[in-house]
């Protein structure tokens, strides 16, 4: 049982149907007056519990602020928000303690090692001593050999899987995990994937946010995608990809083509090489049957042919670069 649900709680009814995470009419503006910047634009969002949820968006576009504002580190401006049943402003303790976040910066004290950092973190939770995990988690992040090193002498990706451990020793039924792959090496991403996958299969919730799209969109069942503080695309992940209604197909000749058949024109046909072509359509439109019907009334003598669906990254593109402000 997740810590946060041991405590206890009249609501206890309300928040075991809640969602994970549950955010209305959130706005958050920065200054004021001409020099005012708003962050978030009412952003309305629920998170399932038990997801892997991918929270995606350019540079800016609020991700970050939305996160701060749940771990409590950002005062909102207006809205409302709660983790796993909790408001943030009513009971921000237990909000607190049902939330671990696992940041971009790499803010580690130089000084502390592994064991002393999360024994550390663990006491600003009140976490007490005879339930404290930090053995546990540091070897489930692959750092039981590094947990007397100094944080300092740790390679970039040994300190990201020490912020995860630091996130993890509250043990929250909420994990967000902000960039938690920038910098990290192959091998040592597989892993930190390979125990997240594990979290989550145990019941917790986890929130990714990243820009390695490929990552999330084998990763998590649910996703949003933000734009300039906006939600601009809200559901499971293959409803999402299915509205992009666009394959490619590559299709290998037996002899070289010197242009585009004429016969091509309207399936937006280029030519990559001497043999290889490469056409697009929709499949709500156009069955496959009819764009092989349309090859062969062009007179081309196929080879090999192979199809490649829309992915995550075409959707990104086409829902952040044609919104504005």
């Amino acid at each position: 049982m997740p810590a946060a649900d041991s405590l206890p709680d009249s609501r206890a009814a309300r928040a075991a149907v809640a969602p994970a995470i549950a955010v209305r009419d959130l706005v958050k503006v920065y200054g004021s007056g001409k020099s005012a910047k708003t962050a978030l634009h009412g952003v309305t969002l629920d998170i399932p519990r038990g997801s892997f949820f991918g929270l995606l968006g350019p540079n800016g576009a609020g991700k970050s602020t939305l996160i701060n504002i749940l771990a409590g580190l950002v005062r909102k401006t207006s809205g409302s928000a709660a983790v796993w049943g909790h408001d943030i402003d009513t009971d921000t303790r237990r909000a607190r303690a049902a939330i671990g976040v696992v940041p971009q910066e790499l803010n580690l004290d130089p000084f502390f090692t592994p064991r002393e950092a999360l024994e550390f973190q663990a006491g600003l939770y009140g976490v007490p001593k005879a339930e404290r995990r930090s053995d546990e988690i540091l070897a489930a992040l692959g750092l039981t050999d590094k947990a007397d090193a100094y944080a300092r002498t740790l390679s970039g990706g040994m300190r990201r899987r020490l912020l995860v451990a630091k996130a993890l020793v509250h043990t929250p039924p909420v994990l967000v995990l902000d960039e938690p792959t920038a910098g990290v090496d192959i091998e040592l991403r597989q892993q930190l994937w390979a125990y997240v996958r594990q979290l989550n299969a145990a019941g917790t919730t986890v929130v990714l946010t990243t820009h390695y799209l490929e990552e999330a969109e084998a990763l998590c069942d649910h996703i949003a995608i933000v734009n300039h503080g906006r939600i601009v695309a809200h559901d499971a992940t293959p409803k999402l990809l299915a509205r992009m209604d666009r394959k490619d197909v590559i299709v290998t000749l037996d002899a070289d083509l010197a242009a585009v058949p004429p016969a091509l024109d309207g399936l937006g046909a280029e030519l990559l090489g001497p043999r290889r072509l490469r056409l697009h359509y929709r499949p709500s439109q156009m069955p496959f049957s009819s764009l092989l019907t349309q090859l062969q009334q062009a007179g081309l003598a196929i080879h090999d042919l192979t199809t490649q669906d829309a992915d995550l990254e075409d959707l990104f593109l086409e829902l952040t670069r044609s919104r504005a402000a």
